[in-house]
C-alpha cells in the first residue's frame, strides 16, 4: 500500500515535470512578457508558487511544533489578497533568482514531508483549524493542485508564443478563388 508521503511526492513531481516541460522551449522575453496571462507574466506564476510552497515550509514547521500555521492559514482565507502582496514584492525579480528558488522551496517541502507521520498527514479533524481537511489535503492544495489549475494558462502561453504569426503562414494548397471554384467543371 502506497503511504500519503508517497502518494504527494508522486503528485508533486509529476506536476512539476510537466510544468517545468511546458515552459522549456520558452525564451527569457516569453517568460517575462507582462500581461500573458492576464496582468502577469509566466515569471510571475513561478514567483506565486514558490511564494505558497515557501508559507507551507513555514506552516509546516509551525505544526511540528504544535502551534497553527495563521499566516498560511489566512494567506488562504484571502488568496487574492495573498496573491497581489506577493506579487508587489516581487516585481522586477531576476529570472536567475527565480529559477533557483523553484527547486529549493520545492525541496524543502518534500523534506518536511518526512517529518510527518501517516496519521498526522492522512487523518481528516486531526487539527480543527483545517476545517475538517487532512494535512495532505492542503499540501495538495497549495503545492500540485494550484500549479495544475495554472498549468493551461502556461501551455497556452507556450502554444502562442510557438505559432507563427498569420501572415507568416505558407500554404500547401493554392487557394481558390469563389468565382473560379464554381467554374472548375466548364
Amino acid at each position: 500500500m502506497t503511504s500519503t508521503v508517497e502518494k504527494l511526492l508522486d503528485e508533486l513531481d509529476s506536476v512539476r515535470e510537466r510544468l517545468l516541460v511546458a515552459i522549456d522551449e520558452l525564451p527569457d522575453e516569453a517568460l517575462l512578457a507582462p500581461h500573458t496571462i492576464g496582468s502577469w507574466s509566466v515569471a510571475d506564476l513561478l514567483v506565486q508558487q514558490t511564494a505558497w510552497e515557501s508559507e507551507l515550509v513555514t506552516g509546516l514547521m509551525q505544526i511540528s511544533q504544535g502551534g497553527k500555521p495563521a499566516r498560511l492559514l489566512a494567506a488562504l482565507e484571502n488568496r487574492e489578497e495573498y496573491g497581489r502582496l506577493r506579487y508587489e514584492e516581487n516585481q522586477g525579480r531576476d529570472l536567475d533568482r527565480i529559477f533557483d528558488d523553484l527547486p529549493q522551496v520545492r525541496m524543502q517541502v518534500e523534506e518536511w514531508l518526512e517529518e510527518f507521520s501517516e496519521k498526522q498527514l492522512s487523518h481528516k479533524g486531526l487539527y480543527p483549524w483545517l476545517n475538517g481537511q487532512s494535512l495532505a489535503q492542503l499540501i495538495a492544495r497549495v503545492t500540485y493542485e494550484q500549479e495544475l489549475r495554472t498549468l493551461p494558462l502556461v501551455e497556452a502561453v507556450v502554444r502562442q508564443w510557438q505559432a507563427p504569426p498569420d501572415d507568416m503562414m505558407i500554404l500547401l494548397t493554392p487557394k481558390i478563388e469563389e468565382d473560379e471554384s464554381t467554374d472548375v467543371a466548364e
